[in-house]
């Protein structure tokens, strides 16, 4: 089986790198992982040199603007030659060198109902406000922040006694299945 190459992006812990390598592992998955980069040495690229695959860091201080900074990770990208970049918990936004390249190829995860609580504190602004309901939003990137076509959508209620920590774990839990199934979705040839 031809599997659609795929390229995903971190910052963090990986959580959703993980899913998306656990599903690829699956005989009938249609995607493979095939590189994984970061924009700092981030405990997430353990998932990927355990399981054999490529990473890079592309470090933002290692470039001397901004500018430079998304050519080169454009071309880092590019070097995988990925039919699908995911963005899974990457904390920067990113540029017009990798929009030209992949738009419309480019899916990010955001934990909340979007188009309600958009930018960087999605939990922290969904409990401020006192919804009742939140959630996880997989979206095609464009060149706003959080303003792209909803792909999917799942609803996490709002406990009682929430903290920003135990809300954002209860969404990653329900975000990283809906990531997995968006993945399998826009990868499966007919």
């Amino acid at each position: 089986m031809n599997r659609t190459p795929v390229v995903v992006l971190i910052s963090g812990t990986g959580s959703n790198l993980a899913a998306l390598l656990a599903a690829a592992s699956e005989p009938d998955a249609p995607y493979e992982v095939v590189g994984v980069l970061a924009d700092r040495e981030a405990p997430g690229l353990d998932h990927a040199r355990k399981a054999g695959i490529p990473t890079e860091v592309v470090s933002l201080a290692d470039h001397p603007d901004r500018a430079s900074w998304d050519r080169a990770l454009a071309d880092a990208v590019g070097r995988f030659e990925p039919e699908l970049v995911v963005l899974a918990g990457f904390m920067k936004l990113i540029g017009a060198p990798l929009l030209d390249a992949f738009g419309g190829r480019i899916v990010n995860t955001h934990p909340a109902l979007l188009p309600s609580f958009p930018g960087a504190h999605g939990v922290r602004d969904a409990l401020a406000h006192g919804v009742k309901i939140t959630g996880a939003t997989v979206i095609d990137v464009d060149a706003g922040v959080d303003t792209g076509r909803i792909l999917a959508q799942v609803p996490v209620e709002v406990l009682d006694g929430d903290t920003e920590e135990t809300l954002h774990e209860r969404i990653k839990l329900a975000e990283q299945p809906l990531l997995v199934d968006v993945v399998r979705r826009l990868t499966s040839r007919s």
